[in-house]
């Protein structure tokens, strides 16, 4: 399977497209405190010291908060919020374009689990924590939740280079090898 972390420049947090930083300043402005969110995905990955290309912004939040994030940006609204699902993910999905970038909206994201059924929305709220960069305080997923949830999604090629990075991280007994 193709991976989408090989079509754009690598970034990390000193290199992020400026854009990228305007987008998540405006969401950080405007996204009440009270929606519990982080950015997940390749943008998260840079944030949190990959060098990884960049193209979109994830947004992981639940189901309210990805139709209360919709309704902070109704001019840059690409798709509306409506629950979307595909063979092994779903979600109340959506998407909005901020400072030229697309930002992808997903809320109560399930994955498929390996015996057919849906495991049970996400709770970002235990999985994230924040980074800063160029004075953002930024939410973000945790890499070693994200290595698991592209495992059980099949991006195998993903969940490796995550799993390698937290090795290089943390090269302590009790962290599994890398596999490949």
């Amino acid at each position: 399977m193709a991976d989408e972390l090989v079509e754009a420049q690598p970034a990390t947090p000193s290199n992020l497209p400026q854009n990228h930083h305007e987008a998540l300043g405006a969401l950080l402005a405007r996204v009440p405190p009270e929606v519990v969110w982080a950015v997940t995905g390749s943008t998260s990955f840079a944030l949190q010291g990959l060098a990884v290309p960049v193209n979109d912004i994830d947004i992981q939040t639940d189901a309210a908060g990805v139709y209360h994030i919709a309704t902070c940006f109704p001019a840059q609204l690409l798709r509306p919020v409506t629950f979307s699902a595909a063979e092994r993910i779903r979600s109340h999905f959506g998407a909005l374009q901020l400072a030229g970038v697309t930002v992808e909206l997903m809320g109560d994201v399930q994955k498929r689990l390996p015996d057919g059924r849906w495991e049970e929305p996400v709770d970002v709220r235990v999985h994230r924590h924040f980074v800063e960069v160029a004075g953002l305080r930024v939410p973000v997923l945790d890499l070693a939740y994200e290595e698991r949830a592209y495992r059980l999604l099949g991006r195998v090629a993903t969940a490796d280079l995550l799993r390698r990075h937290l090795a290089a991280l943390d090269p302590g007994p009790n962290r599994e090898a890398p596999s490949g």
